[in-house]
Formats: C-alpha cells, structure tokens, sequence
C-alpha cells in the first residue's frame, strides 16, 4: 500500500460517517423526536419530507462549490455549519415555540448536508488516484453504514435513556371489568380529593402520583351521549388546565381560524369522504350503546421548577384489549397545574361483559432535556470533525480555486448538461421509474417510527424510544445491510435485468409485515424484531435495483452530473408521497393506511413490465 493509501486511512472513514450522521438525523432521527415532544403525525410527515428539498435541488447549486474555493474548504465550513446546526435545535427545543425554531435549523442542517456530499464526493476523486478510489469505495461505503447505525440506533437509544433516567419513576395502574362492581368509576375533577396522598404532597424527590390505585369499571353498557359527554368535560379539563397543548394532535404551524377555498371545497370534502369510507373501525361506540368508562387522575408530589415540564405518557402495556385508553395519552405538568388532576379516560368495549384487566403503565421524563443533551453531543462531535479534518484533509493540487471569470462557459455547460439528460431515450419511462419504483416505501418510511411509538389505543405498538432504537435502527438496519450485500453480490453476476422483477418484489411484498404488527398489536418484541428485520432486509434487497438503474440511467457523456440529476429525482420520489403520508394516516387509522401502502406497491410492479434495460448492464464481463 502506498504512502499516500496509508494516509487516506486518516480522513477517508472520518469524513464518510461525517457525511452519513446529518442526513440520517434530519431524516429519520428528527421523526422520533417530534414524535417524542407531542406533534402531530400530519405536521411530522409533511414537514419533515419537505426537508428532502436541498437533495432533490442539489444538483442546480453543485457547481458552484466547484467554482468557489476549493472543496476542502466547503467540507470543513460545512461540517462547522453542521455543528451549528445541531446546537441550535438543541437550543430551541425547550422554547414554547420549539417546532417552528427547530425546523429552521433543520432546514440549515439539511443544506450544509447536501454541499458537504457534493464537496467529500469531489473530493474523495481529486485526493486518490482511480485505483485507490476503487480500493476504498468499500470502506467509505462501510463507514456511512456506521452511521446510519449511530443515527438510527445508538442516538435513538441515547435518547430513551437519557429520557427514562432525567424522568420521574414509571406507575402501573391495574384496570379490571366486572359484572358485579359498585364501585364509581368516574369522578368529576373538580371533586377528586387528593387528601389521602397529602403525606406524599411537597416532598423533595418528585413523583407521579395517581388515583385510585387500582380501578374497576362495571361492564354495564352506557348510551353514547353519555360517553361523549364525560370524554368532552374530560378533554376540557385538561386543555384549560394546560395539561393537553396545542402540539398534540393539531397543526402548530400555519394554523387559522378561516379555511381557505382549497381547504374548504378539495382538503375538507376529501376527509370527509376518507373517514366514511376508510376510517378506523370504531370499537368501543355503537350507534344503541357504548362500553362504560373509568377515569383515572394524574397530579404530582411537588412543584417543578421554573419553566421546567414534566411529561407523562400513558398507555397500556399488556393485558385485555378490549379495555382502552380514549383520551389521556399524554400530560403536561408545569409549577401552575402540578396539583390539579389531570384526566385520563378508559372505557371497555361494549361486547366485554365478563371480568377481565389490564395493565396501565405511566411514564414520566424531561423529553426536552433529553432530546437537547443528544443534540449538544452532535453539535460537539461536529465540532471535533471540523478540527479534525482541517488538520488531517490533504491538499490536492487539483483542487485549486476556480476563475469566476469562466462562470458564463461553466453556466453553458451546466445548461448543456441537463438538456442532454432530459434528450435521453426513453427518458419518460427513466423519470417514472424514479419517481414511482418507491412509491410505497415513502410513505412507510415516514410512519414506521411513529407506529412504533404510538400507544396501543391510536393503533402503534407502544414501544419505548429506546426500543424503537434497537427494533429499527440497529436491528432494521443490520438486516439492511445484509440485504444490499446479497443484492449487489447477485446483480454483478446475472445483471440487472435477470434480478429487476425479483427485486421489485423484495422491496415492496415484505410491507405486508406492517399489516401484521397493525393488526395483531403484538406484544411479542421478539416478532416486532423479526418483522421490522425482514421488511428491512427486503428494502435492502430491493433497493439495489434502484441504485443500478440509476447508474444504468446515468450512462453516457456527463455521466457523474446526470447521476445526480437522478438523486434529485429519488429525493423528489420520496418528498411527495411523504408530505401527505401523514394526514392520510391520521384519517384512516394505522391499519387501513397499511393496507394503502399494500395497494401503492401495485403501480411500479406494473411500471416494470415496460422499463427498458439493456440485458447485459450489470453483468461481469469475461476477459
């Protein structure tokens, strides 16, 4: 091995993970933690696709890193860009307004990414000779890999400990049906004395504190008015309360009183048609009676301290499903409402008249504070690798400044290129293929993590954000990667063509295992693993297609510019169908939005019968 190899070995890994951590985070890692802080699966879908924007343009500002300074100089500003970007989501995610603030720095961390990808790919072709390129293309593929494991796992995990261990301890609440009980099971809140818990009131060490401590409701059916009527004094109380913000299930962006004629005439009319058709099945309320209700009140031993908020999740975590949480899956606690109960409302489903329970667990932790120190480690990795790489980058003679003077020949070319590109045969069948060959997995991608987050009773699985980086980001991932390498070994030796049906069939049949979860709601985490694992695998598998055809697309003069044209039109293939997946999901529910992503499979499965591919791209050629 050469010098100059042993030499590549110090920045060639370093810059790769760097170039991995940023996309993961503004990609996936930010769905978690939106979900975390109480926002809408609407507000996260749609505003977190559109954050794909600066991959899908960037192609249009690509040369001007390689007409201004050098692209050693755009790698370490952009990694310094990075880094204060991270600090500024850290920094706003305690402030009232944390939505809107955060975005904007994601918007900052979602262009520094995209110019550091376009300076360490140019790069990476100016510091090595063609043989070394090869030589090392396994090891930068193997180090961004490494991040998306820190990203979508170890960083997840972080994040649910550090959210369990700044938390208060967790409460179970045992919730049983009878036939027989007298009990009263719903109090008005305004009357529930708390005098029993006095001795535990004010103490120095905070907890979450409940009442009653074990709750039977009787399986006597009720009329629906009257479960309307207590879920509504309910949902009042806590929102004048402030113990429900406006965060939770609304959009906090944007937001008016008055509808506009789109909204009025297109959006309101279409939702309305999406519920009556496709809605969630409602199993607790009939049109002649409804399963009765309990309520249980939630209040704390002390007052937080100033500004500081104590959350708390709610949500069943094991026994009869027929008993639900209907209202109550989240709490704010603040110095102002500490010791005013906060509702949660459970209601049986009307066929249970047997006895019956379940287990009710809640859950406490400075969201916040946990997901703020995460991204202060981010902020200080990235400003390690600003130091790191500013002494150990080499200087290529190649990568010299460029003459703005040459910018009108430069600007022609540039227009030449993406002219050509779009003069390519069969370029309709090119861009469709791009557009629609991941149809399906665009929407998964933005709902997966939130399925996996939401309680039982919205339709997810109730994991913990520590599970959720075990289950997809390292689990998920590894099963990810063993796909791609199976799919890429297979391609090089029979070709695309031979492996493009096979792997089309990878990437969208194995979806179906979110129908499964969707349904069945299990708790099993062994059988959450081994889903998430094969559909993974599968995305793995199939995904290799993608990454040849749009190779195979990219060939010809210019090939490297046309290459990331086709990025952009991957990343515009994942913006859209992601922008609306989370308002259709909120209307018809977890199981049926599956069954949707079943059926948006069934367009690129068609589109390949008539995608043109050369027979021989892809194989190995004999000497």
């Amino acid at each position: 091995m050469s010098k100059n190899s042993k030499n590549s070995w110090l920045w060639i890994p370093s810059l790769y993970y760097a170039e991995g951590i940023p996309y993961i985070v503004v990609m996936t890692v930010s769905v978690i933690m939106y979900k975390r802080l109480g926002i809408s699966n609407t507000d996260i879908a749609l505003y977190t696709s559109w954050l794909y924007l600066p991959w899908v343009i960037k192609p249009i500002w690509s040369p001007i890193v390689d007409i201004l300074r050098t692209k050693r100089w755009w790698i370490v500003t952009m990694q310094l860009f990075i880094g204060a970007g991270f600090a500024g989501v850290a920094l706003t995610i305690p402030v009232p307004d944390f939505f809107q603030y955060t975005l904007a720095f994601f918007w900052l961390l979602a262009f520094s990414s995209a110019t550091h990808d376009i300076a360490a790919d140019g790069f990476y072709m100016l510091g090595l000779t063609t043989h070394e390129q090869a030589w090392f293309v396994g090891v930068r593929s193997t180090f961004y890999r490494f991040a998306m494991i820190t990203g979508q796992g170890l960083l997840i995990i972080l994040a649910g400990y550090l959210e369990a261990t700044t938390g208060l301890g967790s409460a179970s609440l045992e919730v049983h049906s009878s036939p027989v009980s007298t009990e009263q099971s719903f109090i008005a809140p305004d009357s529930v004395k708390l005098e029993s818990n006095y001795a535990t009131l004010n103490k120095d060490e905070l907890e979450v504190l409940y009442t009653p401590q074990k709750l039977v409701i009787n399986t006597k059916r009720i009329t629906p008015q009257e479960a309307d009527s207590i879920l509504n004094m309910a949902n009042s109380w806590n929102q004048k309360h402030g113990h429900v913000t406006a965060e939770t299930g609304t959009s906090v962006i944007n937001s008016t009183d008055e509808s506009s004629w789109w909204d009025h005439y297109i959006v309101e009319g279409l939702e309305k048609f999406l519920k009556d058709w496709f809605g969630p099945e409602s199993e607790i309320i009939s049109a002649k009676y409804a399963g009765n209700i309990g309520a249980v009140y939630f209040y704390l031993s002390g007052a937080p301290e100033q500004d500081q908020q104590v959350v708390v999740n709610f949500g069943r975590s094991s026994g009869e499903k027929s008993i639900s949480l209907v209202s109550g899956e989240r709490f704010v606690f603040t110095k102002d409402n500490w010791n005013i109960p906060a509702v949660g409302i459970i209601q049986l489903d009307p066929k249970l008249n047997k006895e019956s329970s379940a287990v009710f667990t809640a859950q406490s932790g400075n969201i916040t504070l946990a997901w703020s120190i995460t991204f202060f480690i981010l902020a200080a990795m990235f400003a390690g690798f600003f130091i790191y790489h500013r002494i150990v980058l080499p200087r290529p003679v190649e990568d010299g400044n460029h003459l703005v003077g040459n910018f009108r020949s430069l600007f022609k070319e540039f227009i030449n290129t993406f002219v050509l590109f779009f003069k390519k045969k069969d370029i309709g069948y090119i861009i469709t293929f791009l557009l629609l060959f991941r149809f399906a997995e665009s929407q998964i991608v933005k709902l997966a993590s939130p399925f996996l987050l939401d309680s039982q009773e919205a339709g997810g699985l109730a994991l913990t954000t520590g599970e959720v980086g075990l289950v997809y980001g390292t689990i998920g991932l590894i099963a990810l990667t063993i796909g791609g390498l199976l799919g890429g070994f297979l391609a090089a030796k029979q070709g695309l063509k031979y492996w493009l049906w096979p792997m089309a069939i990878a990437i969208n049949l194995p979806d179906l295992v979110y129908v499964f979860l969707a349904y069945t709601q299990t708790d099993n985490f062994l059988w959450i693993n081994i889903a998430v694992a094969i559909e993974q695998f599968g995305y793995g598998f199939g995904f290799t297609a993608y990454m040849l055809y749009m190779i195979y697309a990219s060939e010809g003069n210019h090939k490297t510019a046309h290459y990331a044209i086709t990025t952009a039109f991957m990343a515009l293939g994942m913006m859209i169908p992601g922008m609306f997946s989370g308002w259709l999901q909120e209307i018809i529910g977890y199981k049926h939005f599956f069954i949707w992503v079943m059926i948006a499979t069934i367009p690129p499965l068609i589109l390949i019968k008539f995608t043109p591919i050369d027979a021989d791209f892809g194989k190995k050629k004999e000497e």
